[in-house]
């Protein structure tokens, strides 16, 4: 490495030390950044095919206003999407908000009075409590008369199928698999693993509609939960899909069926998918999807750096330093709230935006203790962006996400690491 780029490093807070600890970690990286950008490659194609095949145009970068009717770009983008997952039909739109919405959207429009949902995965990520009425709130599934089950995964982190299969009854209608860990420490399931629990699933119920939360998953495997028999999957498009460009949005992709459910929803009955303009965002949609493989590559480079580099430090991480990558987050076990804080503050630093600001936990909607956020990002809250996040309190875990080029989320590691060790954290490098 040039010594004009290490001096760089210190112009910007990173001391030698630490740059040094982090050329080291890098060294023994190299196979496995490798075998990413095979997937990456992978799923680049596999987007171009779907964009080619459907024949986006220049028209359909433009966008509408008002009710939004015969909007090429609009359908044509959700017709990209269904043959990128490989399903029936797609709801791509501005007009959903964010993650949280794209999945309430697509459980309310499934879900009748009388139903039961069941999730065989554990807890839901905490802003799905109230949604599903969990904690009590306003609207949510159990006001309407939707009553929910819950299975715990098995202390090792596998399925608990006895106790699946005893959960499973006339009421169970679908059935939510969360695919990431959420605020947990537990293993994100893999592709593979969610089929095997679908399979059982269908096997016992097969007209039960499987849904899965794919958040912070999509593009780091070369295929998605839709390949493996899922009815529906959710994500948010300030997430992996977004490629960093989409400014707002969600999308629920599968069976022709759930998807018009969930547009009746969105919009009105009678309307659906006829409405809804585009509003001239669609170029950022487009283009962020066609950027979302390499994005999301860079961004999972910046988990598996992260992982090692506090790994040698002496935390507990999920994943570990060796295990198989099945989404974006990196976990990392502080055991207070003082580690919590200095790494998110140091990814604070490191951001293009808002790099001064000092980020501290606070009581966020949807969330049963303060959470700290460190975002400085070009897009609101976007976690495909150098991003990290916790919960204050027990195990005091952050969660670390993002990154739209490797080296600025490499930056970011170093940089947390840094905060980390200024401020006793880190008070060695091996353990």
């Amino acid at each position: 490495m040039s010594i004009a780029l290490q001096e760089m490093y210190r112009q910007l807070g990173i001391s030698k030390e630490v740059y040094d600890f982090g050329e080291e970690i890098l060294e023994g990286l190299k196979e496995r950044f490798q075998e990413i950008d095979a997937i990456a490659e992978a799923n680049q194609l596999k987007v171009l095919k779907a964009m080619q095949e459907k024949q986006v145009a220049e028209a359909c970068l433009l966008g509408t206003t008002g009710y939004g009717y015969n909007d090429l770009g609009r359908d044509t983008l959700e017709e990209v999407y269904a043959a990128i997952f490989h399903t029936e039909d797609a709801l791509v739109r501005p007009q959903i908000t964010c993650g949280t919405h794209a999945l309430a959207l697509a459980l309310m429009s499934n879900l009748r009075p009388g139903d039961e949902l069941l999730s065989p995965v554990g807890k839901p990520y905490d802003t799905l409590e109230e949604v599903i009425g969990i904690r009590p709130s306003k609207g949510s599934l159990r006001e309407y008369g939707v009553t929910y089950k819950q299975v715990d995964l098995l202390p090792d982190g596998s399925f608990d199928f006895d106790n699946i299969k005893k959960a499973i009854n006339d009421k169970t209608k679908l059935v939510t698999i969360q695919r990431s860990k959420g605020y947990q420490t537990r293993p994100t399931l893999s592709v593979a693993r969610i089929g095997e629990l679908i399979s059982f699933v269908k096997n016992l119920k097969p007209d039960v509609i499987c849904m899965v939360d794919n958040c912070y998953g999509e593009f780091v495997e070369t295929i998605e939960p839709s390949d493996v028999g899922a009815d529906m999957v959710v994500g948010s498009l300030i997430k992996n899909p977004g490629g960093g460009l989409a400014p707002i949005g969600g999308y629920i992709a599968g069976k022709k069926e759930c998807v018009e459910n969930a547009a009746y929803r969105l919009t009105s009955p009678g309307l659906g998918k006829e409405v809804g303009a585009s509003l001239g965002i669609l170029k950022d949609f487009y283009q962020g999807i066609f950027l979302a493989p390499t994005v999301t590559a860079s961004a999972l480079k910046g988990a598996i750096f992260a992982a090692n580099i506090y790994e040698k430090c002496g935390f507990h991480v999920v994943p570990n330093s060796t295990e198989s990558r099945h989404d974006i987050i990196q976990a990392v076990e502080f055991g207070t709230p003082e580690g919590v804080i200095a790494f998110c503050q140091g990814i604070q630093a490191a951001a293009p935006v808002d790099s001064h600001v000092t980020p501290e936990p606070w009581a966020m909607p949807g969330y049963d203790a303060d959470v700290i956020m460190a975002a400085g990002a070009f897009v609101s809250g976007s976690s495909i962006e150098l991003s990290a996040d916790g919960p204050i309190k027990p195990p005091y875990a952050v969660y670390f996400q993002g990154g739209l080029t490797w080296q600025h989320a490499k930056f970011g590691i170093l940089r947390s690491l840094q905060s980390c060790v200024e401020r006793g954290i880190v008070s060695k490098f091996f353990q």
